[in-house]
């Protein structure tokens, strides 16, 4: 990847956890990308498998920034990573996802003239553990997202593998918070509560991988971090109703196979605000686990 002077430098950071079966692909659609002026920065926290000597052998052929650490955990690896990057936009990139070539040239474009866009994020495109495209997929509309949007749930949200933020947001709103382990929602509702706005383009900027280890399929981990997320913005009007919905969305999702888990969040959710997904969930809830 050569500089490019009149070109904004973009670094884009790969921290990597036991991703040995990805990761390899992840850095090297960063290395494709057609966007000349690139820093790119991996990070392996603390990989029990073989991830190392793969990140490693790829390191010695192309000469990226490469740290092999203890394990300390995705928001602390960030704040760390950015703050040693030198780039004006940041993209952090799973290590299990894969980059469209065209992806930040296009992003950059955009975010250029338009400083209140604070992230510039696309449409992705899901693919399965050994990349296969999986059918139906649903690309949405370009959109421009605020507080109020995100929050609400009034718009569709930005893909976490597509998005570009600029460094001086990040900074503005003091970077990742390390209690919170959700990296990616607390971060949007920081930058737009700060007054700048996220743009969603309609391209597929990204491949977001499905594998058995996503982390939106530990719900107990995604309740935790979204509801201590939401408390942050509990000076919200809408707050104990934005709860609710979400309390209401994960029931349906936890009531059949996991009743411990479905039986706080009944308890955590005031009766003013049970309606029929909730009546759905107790249906669920009454039913044998699969």
């Amino acid at each position: 990847m050569s500089d490019s002077k009149d070109l904004p430098l973009v670094s884009v950071i790969i921290s990597s956890y036991n991703h040995a079966n990805y990761v390899e692909a992840a850095i090297e659609s960063v290395l494709a990308q057609t966007y000349p002026n690139v820093e790119l920065l991996v990070v392996d926290d603390g990989s029990r498998d073989d991830s190392v000597a793969r990140i490693r052998r790829l390191q010695e052929i192309h000469g990226f920034d490469f740290v092999a650490q203890e394990n300390k955990g995705l928001s602390r690896t960030l704040n760390e990573t950015i703050a040693r990057s030198k780039g004006s936009l940041i993209a952090p990139f799973g290590s299990d996802d894969i980059m469209r070539p065209e992806r930040l040239a296009l992003q950059v474009a955009h975010m250029q003239g338009r400083p209140e866009v604070g992230v510039c994020a696309g449409n992705v495109e899901t693919i399965d553990a050994a990349g296969r495209v999986r059918p139906k997929q649903k690309l949405r509309p370009a959109r421009r997202l605020d507080f109020d949007d995100i929050f609400l749930d009034r718009k569709p949200g930005a893909p976490a593998p597509t998005m570009l933020f600029r460094r001086e947001a990040i900074e503005v709103v003091g970077g990742y918070d390390p209690e919170i382990r959700l990296e990616d929602l607390l971060m949007k509702l920081k930058i737009t509560r700060a007054g700048y706005v996220i743009d969603i383009m309609d391209e597929v900027l990204a491949q977001y991988r499905t594998h058995e280890h996503n982390t939106y399929k530990n719900l107990r981990f995604m309740i935790d971090n979204v509801l201590k997320t939401y408390a942050i913005f509990s000076d919200h009007p809408a707050y104990a109703k934005v709860c609710a919905r979400f309390i209401n969305s994960m029931l349906l999702k936890c009531a059949r196979d996991d009743k411990p888990l479905a039986r706080e969040l009944f308890g955590q959710l005031p009766w003013r605000y049970w309606n029929l997904k909730t009546l759905r969930a107790v249906g669920r809830y009454l039913q044998p686990a699969r």
